[in-house]
Parts: structure tokens; sequence; C-alpha cells
């Protein structure tokens, strides 16, 4: 699988990556300690990738490096995490 390079904006709470001229998002907001991950978005041209499922574990090691929790609002985060246990312990 190729590692994508991953940036992160804390200011606005984006996690992105181009590929191919596209841009991937996965959108969240802070609660506290606590990451709410609202959305994750992969335009067609770039899916099939791994992209998402890249975006997610870098929100979720990011999380975990700062000490918070992780509500997967969004419907990708959610099953992610289903196939991920490991990460179960940083669930809110």
């Amino acid at each position: 699988m190729t590692q994508h390079s991953i940036q992160h904006d804390p200011v606005i709470g984006v996690f992105s990556t181009t590929v191919d001229g596209v841009e991937a998002r996965m959108e969240y907001r802070r609660e506290g300690d606590k990451m709410v991950i609202t959305h994750t978005g992969v335009p067609d041209a770039i899916a099939g990738r791994g992209i998402a499922g890249e975006l997610v574990r870098s929100a979720f090691e990011f999380a975990k490096a700062q000490g918070w929790h992780v509500h997967p609002a969004c419907s990708y985060a959610a099953a992610w995490v289903e196939r991920h246990p490991e990460y179960n312990q940083l669930l809110a």
C-alpha cells in the first residue's frame, strides 16, 4: 500500500492529501479533549487507493499523541475503527 503525504491543519481541523492533483480531506472539530470526525471525502478520481483509511489513521494517531478521545461521527471513520480494534481505547 502506498503511503501518501498527509498534511494536518489544526486551525481548521483538516487532515488532507493531494494525489494526482486531486485533494482528499478528513474534517474534524474539537470538543475539549475529544476529536469529533465529521467528514471523510475522497473524490472518485482517486478512490480505491486506501487514502480515506490513511487520513483516518493519521487523525487517530494525532489524537492518541495529544491524549484525546475520538468520536467518529462520520460513517466512514466509524466503519474504519470497527476494522481496527487497536484504536478502540481512543473511542469517546
